[in-house]
């Protein structure tokens, strides 16, 4: 009776050491395939910048910091400049963002403050089917439905409006061709629309009912209690949907290509055609005759990635100055 009195705290012993054996290489394993991933992550992202540098070198060697600050691009002298993009790129997205930001911000209060009960659902499966269509489709209905609609109607308008005005006469001058850099923002500022509604609602869903039904408690009105309660408790989730909404804005293709006119050219003009970074290359890709004309291309990609980092890189910077000035 004894030796199995003292063989069974034995066993017990030897079943919870392979117990914490098998936890132990069960928690290696997964240490090692998450650090796998995320050194994957940045094997990508160098090896993507690399290819694009390479691919760039010949173009970038060739015309120097010219390439950056040249309006011509053709291909037939094999004379290349990335200004004409750049610009398109920068307006377009620029001016979906300034258009997008408080109509989102907008709706996104509308449903989690105003909206009947009832109808949250409806509105809010419309925002996520808005965010499911393809950009060709935008692009199809921007060029067959929405540029015509510009060009006989609401150009047409807006050049008289601003007729004499100084500054606004060149902003909005030309004649109304219906495609062109602020047709093409319109139609960015619907696809990011719902992308940063949803994620505004998302996060504005987090905040704590206590607080609100507090502010409203000493009176505070809805439009005070969005303003000083929940947008400075939302502020990072809410710089991280327009983020979102920048990035889509800067690399999209097709709906850009379908209603921007394509035109390597600056215009003071907003209804002028032009073109953007990801719609040259779109266009002319398949196009291209000669190492130095794919290289141009290429580097007009090194571009954009730039640029897209580089705006990542100050969100980033500003969500840090914003989360020090919360903690002081």
């Amino acid at each position: 009776m004894s030796v199995v009195q003292e063989a069974m705290p034995a066993a017990a012993r030897g079943s919870r050491d392979a117990t914490v054996k098998r936890f132990a290489l069960t928690d290696s394993i997964f240490h090692g395939l998450t650090r796998a991933a995320a050194i994957l992550v940045l094997v990508l992202l160098g090896g993507v910048a690399i290819s694009l540098i390479a691919g760039s070198w010949q173009a970038l060697s060739t015309f120097g910091f010219s390439f950056l600050t040249t309006e011509s691009w053709n291909p037939v002298t094999e004379k290349f400049g990335a200004l004409a993009p750049i610009y398109g790129t920068i307006v377009t997205s620029a001016i979906a963002i300034v258009i997008a930001v408080p109509i989102g911000i907008g709706i996104a209060v509308f449903l989690t403050e105003l909206c009947p009960r009832p109808l949250r659902r409806p509105i809010g499966m419309a925002v996520e089917l808005l965010a499911g269509i393809p950009s060709i489709i935008y692009g199809i209905w921007g060029l067959f439905v929405f540029a015509p609609f510009l060009q006989t109607t609401v150009q047409p308008f807006i050049i008289g409006l601003f007729k004499g005005v100084p500054g606004l006469n060149m902003l909005f001058a030309g004649p109304p061709y219906g495609i062109g850099l602020l047709t093409s923002a319109l139609i960015l500022a619907i696809m990011v629309l719902p992308f940063i509604t949803s994620i505004t609602k998302d996060v504005f869903d987090t905040v704590p009912s206590v607080l609100k039904e507090s502010a409203y408690g000493i009176g505070c009105t809805t439009w005070e209690v969005t303003r000083r309660v929940v947008i400075p408790y939302t502020r990072v989730g809410i710089m991280g949907g327009v983020m979102l909404g920048l990035g889509r804005a800067l690399g999209e293709t097709m709906a850009v290509t379908f209603v921007i006119g394509n035109a390597h050219r600056i215009s003071a003009s907003l209804f002028a055609p032009a073109t953007t970074i990801s719609a040259a290359i779109a266009n002319e890709f398949t196009e291209a005759v000669g190492d130095l004309y794919t290289s141009s291309l290429v580097a007009l990609g090194l571009i954009l990635f730039l640029i897209t980092f580089l705006i990542l890189a100050i969100a980033r910077y500003m969500l840090m100055r914003i989360d020090g000035r919360a903690g002081a």
